[in-house]
């Protein structure tokens, strides 16, 4: 099983839910990437971090711990 195949078979254990949760969660992730320059963000760089772990918990959890 390739790694294409193996994470298909994952990907549908999922739902819109988990689908919006995924594109905030890598959208936080961006902001925090971009936090490394200062000058474009006035955030602290843990809050997005957070944010990216809190939207990244329902998807990881339906694709790895849920039968």
């Amino acid at each position: 099983m390739g790694l294409v195949d193996w994470l298909n078979k994952k990907h549908k254990k999922t739902d819109i839910w988990d689908t919006g949760f995924t594109k905030w969660s890598v959208f936080f992730f961006t902001l925090m990437v971009v936090k490394f320059w200062p000058v474009l963000l006035s955030l602290e760089w843990y809050v997005y971090l957070v944010l990216f772990l809190l939207l990244a918990i329902r998807p990881m959890y339906h694709m790895f711990l849920s039968k």
